[in-house]
């Protein structure tokens, strides 16, 4: 689980690193100025951090950094919906040049620094010295307070925005009410031409194709009776020739046998005709000249004429602009019918309501637990008769969140009053209290890693011990990662990383190797006593370690 590989390349005063890691509880010890958060600052930029050419080694033309993370299936979906396709491993890259031009990849595909971020969310939590900070915003409150009630608000998120619209909606008519009614009245006559014309769909063609036919019918007659006087009646008609042709060509055809299927062509052009002539006749007699109906056309013509010129529209448009307006006008009268209006809205209220009530139940019940979760860890950090509560203040106003805002309060020894975390004035207090509150909702998170940078600031003996076996214990659910300069935090870790800077040749580089063994036991000692190991402090070393081990 979590991050298995990292390596940087002309990283700060990084050369080259390929480090792997390991499952649990991991440390990173060094010297000071030896750069034992540059993996955190690398992380933080593979996983879309700000581009910053001052991050690039001196001489280098750019940065290069990569990590390695194991694919948890929690990630498919977001993978899955954003091109980068599904892998065992997930693979992060990201490079900066010394003109400022950043490039990022995930799995092999190019990136945005936005989509880092939002993978990054989900990969790991850092919790650095001032992680208390946001223990001052009301959000990150309320979220870890609901996180560990178990609670759902994404039903509750959706009743307030149904409820605001709503709000919306109502407080726009309401506004709009004499703009409405002028509107409502201007549609409302222009329908009312449009009804005294009733324009039909397609109506418009059909009108002018029958004007057109009237307005030409004796034309039209004319051209039928001369069409059948030379196909049939007259005395050397296309009929008569056609069948004298026929009989000459058959009389032939036993001499001639090729004259026989002329002769049969001959006869379907006659059987054509006399086809035409049957249909003019028909023709003539269901057709005469019908001057008052041809007076009709011509006044539903100009009614169609007319009104397209008032409204500027063309008249086979006429018919969809009686339809849309007549869509427009329902949706003003529904606009302007403030009952409706009102009763969407109070129905809205009463739905995020009960949502909300639940929800507060549901956090009244568990704020207590929480804080007693809290408080018991707390006593083990140097805290000792400390206290830590959750304090649920109803709002003036409902809000998106809730109907009530939540603090934290925190007394850091007893006999004191508890108050806003933000007005605790230790700030080792406060790494600790950040401390405490994460152990005890770790394991509401997502992320497969968690990464302190040096939380354990202001803190020793016992405390420290209290702090490496917390971490240690958070680590065997998670990847759990750790800047310190504390021996007995160190000691607990299941991976030991050291971090340690050599100059060669006016260059200063930094590198990180994995110890153990003797290695690690001078380690521990030098963070014991300092730089001059004695066999004492290499043995209170050595002791330590079995001891966490």
């Amino acid at each position: 689980m979590g991050l298995r590989r990292i390596v940087l390349r002309d990283f700060v005063i990084v050369s080259e690193l390929d480090l792997e890691l390991a499952d649990g509880f991991s440390v990173l010890t060094g010297e000071t100025g030896a750069g034992k958060s540059i993996l955190i600052d690398a992380l933080q930029l593979v996983t879309g951090e700000r581009a910053n050419t001052a991050l690039i080694r001196e001489g280098a033309q750019r940065l290069e950094v990569c990590a390695e993370f194991d694919n948890c299936r929690s990630l498919d979906s977001w993978l899955n919906d954003t091109g980068f396709g599904l892998e065992d491993l997930l693979l992060l890259r990201r490079t900066v040049d010394t003109q400022g031009r950043s490039r990022a990849w995930i799995n092999g595909s190019v990136a945005t620094a936005t989509q880092l971020r939002a993978l990054g969310e989900q990969l790991f939590d850092i919790h650095g010295q001032h992680a208390w900070q946001s223990l001052n915003r009301n959000e990150a409150v309320r979220s870890l307070l609901d996180a560990y009630a178990k609670l759902n608000t994404g039903l509750l998120v959706q009743c307030w925005q149904t409820w605001r619209q709503a709000q919306a909606a109502l407080a726009q008519a309401k506004s709009a009410q004499d703009t409405l009614a002028l509107e409502r009245e201007r549609l409302s006559w222009q329908i009312g031409e449009l009804d005294k014309l009733g324009p039909r769909q397609d109506e418009w063609d059909e009108l002018n194709t029958a004007h057109s036919r009237l307005s030409n019918a004796q034309a039209l007659l004319d051209a039928a009776q001369a069409a059948v006087g030379l196909l049939d009646e007259a005395e050397d008609s296309a009929a008569d020739r056609l069948g004298k042709a026929q009989d000459l060509l058959q009389t032939q055809s036993q001499v001639e046998p090729e004259f026989a299927a002329l002769a049969e062509v001959l006869g379907s052009s006659l059987a054509q005709v006399q086809d035409s002539v049957h249909s003019l006749r028909a023709y003539l007699r269901r057709t005469e000249p019908d001057p008052q109906r041809l007076a009709e056309l011509d006044t539903r013509v100009s009614q169609w004429l007319a009104l397209a010129r008032r409204y500027k529209r063309l008249p086979q448009d006429l018919a969809n602009l009686h339809q849309t307006w007549k869509d427009e006008l329902a949706r003003l009268e529904a606009a302007a019918d403030l009952g409706a209006l009102q009763a969407a809205e109070s129905g809205a209220r009463e739905a995020y309501l009960k949502e909300a009530r639940a929800i507060s139940q549901a956090r009244a019940k568990t704020a207590p637990q929480l804080a007693k979760a809290v408080t018991a860890v707390m006593q083990g950090l140097g805290m000792k008769g400390g206290k830590f509560e959750v304090a649920l203040e109803k709002l003036a106003e409902p809000q998106q969140g809730g109907l009530e805002d939540v603090q934290f309060l925190v007394a850091g020894h007893a006999g004191s009053t508890p108050r806003p975390v933000a007005k605790v004035a230790s700030g080792g207090e406060l790494s600790r209290i950040a401390l405490a509150i994460a152990v005890t909702t770790s394991e509401l998170g997502s992320a497969p890693t968690l990464i302190f940078d040096e939380v354990d600031a202001g803190v020793g003996g016992a405390v420290a011990e209290t702090v490496g076996r917390l971490m240690k214990q958070l680590g065997r659910d998670r990847q759990v990662m750790a800047v310190t300069h504390l021996p007995q935090v160190a000691a607990c870790a299941d991976q030991h990383l050291l971090v340690t800077k050599q100059t060669v040749r006016d260059q200063t580089t930094s590198s990180v190797q994995k110890v153990q063994g003797e290695v690690r036991v001078a380690e521990i000692a030098r963070m014991l006593g300092g730089e001059k190991l004695s066999q004492t402090t290499l043995a209170h070393a050595q002791e330590m370690l079995q001891a966490r081990q």
